[in-house]
């Protein structure tokens, strides 16, 4: 964000990250049909020579249960999915993932307070 002066503005400057956790296409290949664990591979690759302003998202292996989602929310992130690691990429809704939305967090109190 740039202010009047041409500085960047740093009121903002936490309130927006940017979190990659799949990756459907490397080199103009369309690679949704690998498994899970190795396009986020291919991502950490991509990721780790271009890393200025994008963050990898973190990858827990094995199973989330409730202590996992209960640390997510006390860090006030907008929530978990979980997906199965051996599968190709699936648009929509899918049995081989879920999402779990943490209420309280900050995006989803800015989504209430728009649509209220």
């Amino acid at each position: 964000m740039r202010s009047s002066d041409g500085l960047h503005s740093r009121k903002h400057n936490d309130e927006v990250q940017f979190y990659a956790f799949d990756m459907l296409v490397s080199d103009g290949d369309d690679i949704r049909k690998l498994p899970l664990t190795m396009r986020k591979t291919n991502l950490a690759r991509l990721l780790a020579r271009r890393m200025d302003g994008i963050f990898l998202s973190d990858f827990e292996r094995g199973e989330i249960g409730p202590e996992l989602f209960r640390h997510a929310c006390l860090m006030g992130l907008e929530g978990l999915v979980s997906k199965l690691d051996d599968r190709p990429y699936r648009p929509g809704r899918s049995p081989n993932g879920v999402k779990v939305k943490n209420p309280a967090s900050p995006a989803m109190l800015r989504a209430k307070d728009a649509f209220s």
